[in-house]
């Protein structure tokens, strides 16, 4: 027998202060979906600064600030300009021990990559650690900009949708960490010079994340949406037909909830809404078997190959890790070791547990399955450490006969296989976890009753 959901209450911590006696500014109330266990609830008034939570599965649906709006943007306008200063100089410099000089900016190690047959790996390189912040970044900022004005342009709402499926793919903070172990290999063969991009690279890295912090998405498409044609399309041959199908969808682009038909635009930011991801599991199978069959040649086939005095030495990932082991560089090792090796295994096994839980329709543990399902979609990303090092290797270590670096097919196959499980964690719906243990919320049915004052006055068909 099904269990049944919770009632819609307020899913904050703590009760809201009173308005009377709390001069600050409240939000709006809105009714919105959790997008990770599918229980819809009614966002109560909240004042800046304060975080509400799903009343299910702890997942957190806001965070408001007390300058929502002015604080990122300037934090972006900083972050330009410091991507800017990272993008025109020096990276790494190093010098060999006949007085040979390389130097590295943040384009080289793509550069080189192409140079060496490896297109593949060189755009990978090229989007994470350049276009996809730039992009980010620019969309930030133009939004922000674009919600000043007396009427916000139609293309904001298009552009912030866009960004926040661009987000996860950019890898600063990643990036870093690569160069950091690169440095540290290179340490013992070549003599380092830091160069200035580096300093900016760090610097960006943590004025990117305070802006992250600082920006309240909710408050963005508020802002957007606050002077759009609000009204509502006439009734039209077929209404009543669609006014029965109809039912609250949360939009998986800005959250919002509405009534409509699944598979219609959202109101707000124009972006398909289903009520859950469509074919979660047989994309999310698909995607992971393809990973997993990346996954052996990855660690089987070198990932570049260091020749020395015309002498070639083939290292795999695994054999980096002997390497600075032997080398007395534990730490790094193990760090590598975590990153490109246990990390990929774990999200596959992860996934597997999250798929094999819904097609079993495992009732228990399932906020502890929601966890897993956040970890796993959080620590993907950071196995690109080995990519980014190899391409910055593979720029600095280029002093013919004497040392080089060249990239190996098993990079090519590493790199797809992060990338694979990225888009699998992204492709898998978790609500489908809740859903297969008979938690669905009530309200993702038809409702037989016209929405309630806390939803949104939007609607993505027609009126109720």
């Amino acid at each position: 027998m099904p269990l049944a959901a919770p009632p819609l209450t307020p899913p904050v911590p703590a009760p809201v202060a009173d308005p009377a006696a709390d001069p600050r500014p409240l939000t709006a109330p809105r009714l919105r979906e959790c997008h990770h266990c599918g229980q819809l609830q009614i966002l109560p008034a909240m004042p800046p600064a304060a975080r509400a939570v799903c009343l299910r599965c702890d997942a957190v649906l806001r965070h408001t600030h007390y300058d929502p709006l002015g604080i990122p943007l300037a934090l972006n306008l900083a972050a330009l300009m410091l991507l800017a200063i990272a993008a025109s100089s020096t990276l790494v410099s190093v010098s060999s021990s006949l007085g040979q000089r390389r130097i590295a900016d943040l384009f080289s190690g793509p550069l080189d990559l192409e140079r060496a047959g490896m297109w593949e790996l060189s755009l990978v390189v090229m989007f994470t650690t350049f276009a996809a912040p730039l992009a980010k970044l620019l969309a930030t900022t133009s939004v922000l900009l674009a919600v000043r004005l007396p009427r916000p342009s139609p293309w904001a709402r298009l552009v912030f949708g866009w960004l926040q499926h661009v987000r996860p793919w950019s890898m600063v903070e990643v990036y870093l960490l690569g160069v950091f172990v690169a440095v540290v290999r290179l340490g013992s063969t070549v003599r380092i010079e830091i160069g200035p991009a580096l300093y900016a690279l760090g610097a960006l890295m943590l004025i990117m994340v305070a802006a992250d912090a600082a920006l309240d998405p909710e408050a963005v498409w508020e802002a957007i949406g606050r002077h759009r044609d609000r009204a509502i399309p006439p009734r039209g041959a077929g209404w009543r037909a669609r006014h029965a199908a109809a039912r609250r969808l949360g939009c998986g682009t800005c959250q919002m909830v509405s009534r409509a038909v699944p598979g219609a635009l959202c109101p707000r930011c124009g972006f398909t809404m289903h009520p859950r991801k469509p074919d979660s599991v047989t994309r999310t199978w698909a995607l992971c078997i393809a990973a997993l069959l990346l996954y052996i040649p990855a660690n089987i086939y070198p990932v570049l190959t260091l020749t020395q005095l015309g002498s070639g030495h083939p290292s795999t990932i695994l054999g980096g890790v002997r390497e600075l082991l032997n080398a007395g560089m534990w730490p790094l090792a193990a760090l590598v070791f975590f990153a490109s090796i246990l990390v990929p295994g774990l999200k596959l096994i992860g996934l597997a547990i999250l798929l094999n839980g819904v097609r079993a329709r495992l009732r228990d543990r399932t906020r502890d399955r929601t966890i897993l399902y956040r970890i796993v979609e959080g620590i993907g990303r950071w196995s690109m450490i080995d990519v980014f090092m190899i391409s910055l290797l593979v720029a600095l270590l280029q002093f013919g006969t004497l040392i080089s670096v060249h990239p190996g097919p098993g990079a090519i196959a590493f790199a797809g296989v992060v990338i694979l499980t990225m888009f699998a964690a992204r492709t898998f719906d978790p609500r489908l976890t809740w859903d297969a243990a008979g938690l669905q919320s009530p309200e993702t049915l038809p409702p037989a009753a016209p929405p309630s004052a806390a939803e949104d006055p939007h609607r993505a068909g027609a009126p109720a």
